[in-house]
């Protein structure tokens, strides 16, 4: 029988041109990209046959790839952080990135808080650093071909190291600038030291119109007791396609927070793999989305409870208006020795339109007999009733309606104990219901 050969598609064949004019030149080790290359060409971009990618067929969504950015001159990147709006109003130590490369300019070096260090992920790439031995931490995200095609085509990030109680919050601040589409492949390699803590923002913002394509990976190694609270916002135009990756091992006795929050791009994928690594980690994972018109979000995550007596939990809202699609992708492993297990997942959704979809899919994987896990799901509609209540006081509907949905999304954000960051994410709320408004 005649062997059967996938036809690629313009993006396919625009990602394999590029990668063979990139090799050459792109630094680090050669052999992983060429396999992680070869691992994502193999199956080329994932469609909806892929169960994983169901509802995010990504082989229908990019239709054409984006040529990868260059390296901004000084006077571009300064522009475009001057623009830049995310999370601005927040006192940070600012970590900025500009058409997915890292601008060095913009970090004073000399007076970094005690106990951070950063090493720009080029210079490490091309130097062969010691670091370098702990990326990619998760093997659950190197078979996933989003997570693949940027480890081909990572070029430039940094590698954060915390190795004391740092109180100002890190800023990983990420901006696409120019109105010509182009793609990202950046790397954060995040790694906080036993008994270390640190507050870790994220932000990603591009300008309206442009079809950007930016494929972000954020790995973080959290050792024994530390703590650490991750923020991430995505603020990206409203024609980009966004794709990111979180990758997360945690030691033992370890606290971890991380709340993403989704406001803007045009379709956007969101990847959790989370190993709790060690006895005794407790680990919150929270998603907040809010999609209108035709857009399209999907959350996806994996958590692996690789030691005994650990507990996890995943809440995540979403509101969807217009025609919007949101996506909830998650599951929970629980191998056979890792007893006393406690996890619990929920995913609600709040329906404003009539044209609007919810896509649930929460899943339990458990081995071990002796673990307390739970997973749910709720789509539907604001309360009548309570919107009548409201209404009957004097209240505009589409005001009530705006009350109802920040006391839904509120859960999700209560979480997020720095207050200038948290009185951020309220505000993200509240202008993105005065745009729907």
């Amino acid at each position: 029988m005649a062997d059967v050969t996938l036809m690629k598609t313009p993006a396919e064949t625009a990602l394999a041109q590029a990668y063979e004019s990139a090799k050459a030149i792109l630094p680090g080790n050669v052999e992983s990209r060429a396999e992680a290359f070869e691992l994502f060409t193999r199956n080329g971009l994932p469609h909806r046959r892929v169960e994983e990618f169901k509802y995010t067929d990504l082989r229908a969504l990019m239709r054409e790839a984006a040529p990868f950015a260059g390296t901004p001159t000084a006077s571009e990147a300064k522009a475009a952080l001057q623009s830049a709006k995310a999370l601005a109003g927040v006192e940070a130590l600012q970590v900025p990135f500009v058409n997915g490369h890292f601008v060095r300019d913009a970090v004073d070096f000399g007076s970094l808080p005690e106990g951070v260090e950063i090493v720009p992920l080029a210079e490490a790439l091309a130097s062969g650093h010691d670091w370098l031995d702990r990326l990619s931490p998760v093997a659950w995200a190197r078979q996933n071909p989003v997570y693949q095609l940027n480890t081909a085509f990572m070029a430039d990030g940094v590698m954060l190291r915390v190795t004391g109680q740092v109180e100002t919050p890190v800023h990983l601040r990420f901006v696409t600038a120019g109105n010509s589409a182009v793609a990202t492949a950046t790397r954060v390699l995040v790694l906080v030291e036993e008994g270390a803590s640190v507050t870790l923002l994220e932000s990603h913002e591009s300008p309206n119109g442009a079809n950007h394509q930016p494929n972000d990976v954020i790995e973080m190694v959290a050792g024994d007791r530390s703590n650490v609270r991750h923020v991430r916002l995505n603020a990206e135009g409203d024609g980009a396609l966004a794709l990111s990756t979180l990758t997360l091992k945690v030691g033992a006795e370890a606290e971890f927070f991380s709340i993403n929050v989704v406001a803007g791009a045009a379709t956007s994928r969101h990847q959790v793999f989370a190993i709790l690594d060690g006895e005794n980690t407790k680990a919150r994972i929270n998603g907040m989305t809010m999609v209108k018109g035709g857009q399209h979000a999907d959350s996806t995550l994996v958590v692996e409870h690789a030691a005994p007596n650990c507990e996890s939990r995943e809440l995540f809202k979403t509101v969807i208006d217009g025609e919007a699609t949101g996506v909830f992708q998650g599951k929970i492993i629980v191998p056979h020795h890792a007893q006393k297990t406690d996890g619990r997942m929920m995913s609600a959704a709040v329906l404003l339109s009539e044209g609007g979809t919810m896509n649930n899919k929460p899943e339990l994987e458990i081995f071990a007999d002796d673990v307390q896990c739970a997973h749910g799901a709720t789509c539907g509609q604001l309360d009548e009733d309570l919107l009548f209540y409201l209404m009957a006081r004097g209240i505009p509907r589409k005001e009530a309606e705006s009350l109802m949905v920040q006391a839904f999304l509120g859960e999700a954000v209560e979480f997020v104990e720095h207050e200038g960051v948290h009185d951020a994410l309220v505000s993200v709320v509240e202008g993105w219901l005065r745009a729907r408004a």
